[in-house]
């Protein structure tokens, strides 16, 4: 078949009703459809365009041919009832969701102001207990709402998510002891870097809740896939743009508040600084691949985390490996974009870099019908 995919059987020339062989082929979905939004969708995702649509199924595109499918099969009336009434928001009502997603941030803020407040052996009691909490508080909000994934992620993704946020806790000060020629055994962790994207979680699921509820209007509105589509990029542009505005408040602001009523004076080891840029693209990174996890695109999401945590260590390994007698050439790009920038330069563009890749990938991904059923 040369326009409509592989998949889908070509129709004979003669045959008075071409959508009748498309119909059975696919009768188990028109039927089990709540919508023909749902079928658009399959359709795009066999190979079925608009010119497909038009030339060989004699509709006009594939919206309306969908329509058409959905028309000549009985539905379960009770299902699609039920499917509605559990998409639409109860009246006056909050759901769950936006009352978990403000609890890691609000758990890590109570985790570190118990640190500064506490001494001796306390210290390791509260940090396990505020580190199992938040992990709870994390996994919550990531199973309710707009940002549950249902099953699809990729394996190694909570790998490099773990790294990133490692790094952004130590991984300024390990760099900056060696850059500045230390030991890198004594180096300042930046905790509030992991309290400011720990509040990212609730812009995040209320960012993702605006795409998905944005691109569902412009799903039932469009009567063409490129029509779909030149609506859903904006928009999804604008959410991220919007999450990272909002993100580089919060990274600013968030230190300050601890600075300013609580400090880290009693804490050894604590520094109340952090890169606004590296949080900020750091957020909108893991932003971005819980988007694409979420619409059905776990493996690019996997990647574009992989490639970032690639970038950070190979910034440390090259200083680390720049103390080797003839080697030193091999850590001067990150040590003078350390002396230049600071140590949240690195990560900042390794982020950065990853999310503008996924930023591509997303908005060719997510601007296809079938990323939003």
């Amino acid at each position: 078949m040369s326009d409509g995919g592989t998949t889908m059987a070509r129709t004979a020339p003669g045959t008075a009703d071409p959508v009748k062989p498309l119909l059975n082929r696919h009768r188990a979905l028109c039927e089990d459809a709540v919508d023909p939004l749902e079928i658009a969708a399959a359709l795009e995702v066999h190979g079925i365009t608009d010119r497909a649509a038009l030339s060989r199924f004699r509709h006009r595109d594939v919206f309306a041919l969908a329509e058409e499918l959905y028309a000549r099969v009985p539905h379960d009336t009770s299902r699609a009832a039920t499917t509605v009434a559990a998409q639409a928001p109860a009246s006056g009502r909050l759901a769950p969701w936006m009352l978990v997603t403000p609890a890691p941030g609000l758990v890590a803020a109570l985790t570190l102001f118990l640190l500064d407040s506490t001494g001796g052996g306390s210290r390791l009691a509260v940090t396990l207990t505020g580190a199992v909490a938040l992990s709870c508080a994390v996994a919550a909000s990531l199973r309710h709402g707009p940002l549950r994934a249902e099953g699809r992620r990729a394996p190694a993704a909570r790998l490099w998510v773990y790294w990133l946020l490692a790094y952004a806790v130590y991984g300024d000060g390990l760099l900056t002891a060696h850059v500045e020629g230390g030991s890198g055994t004594s180096w300042s962790a930046t905790p509030t870097s992991l309290v400011a994207l720990s509040f990212a979680v609730a812009p995040a699921a209320w960012c993702a809740h605006l795409f998905s509820l944005r691109a569902r209007r412009g799903l039932s509105r469009s009567r063409d896939l490129a029509d779909f589509a030149a609506s859903t990029r904006p928009v999804l542009l604008a959410v991220v743009a919007l999450y990272a505005c909002a993100l580089t408040g919060i990274a600013l602001l968030v230190p300050l508040l601890f600075h300013g009523f609580h400090g880290f004076h009693g804490v050894p080891g604590f520094h109340d600084g952090g890169d606004p840029a590296h949080v900020a693209a750091l957020a909108t990174l893991l932003l971005l691949a819980r988007l694409l996890t979420v619409h059905g695109y776990p493996a690019a999401a996997a990647a574009g985390l992989a490639a970032a945590c690639a970038v950070e260590a190979l910034a440390c390994l090259s200083v680390l490996v720049a103390g080797v007698p003839g080697c030193a050439v091999l850590g001067t790009p990150v040590a003078q974009a350390v002396h230049a920038w600071g140590a949240g330069a690195v990560p900042a563009f390794a982020c950065g870099a990853a999310a503008a890749g996924l930023v591509c990938h997303a908005a060719v991904s997510l601007a296809r019908a079938s990323a939003h059923t």
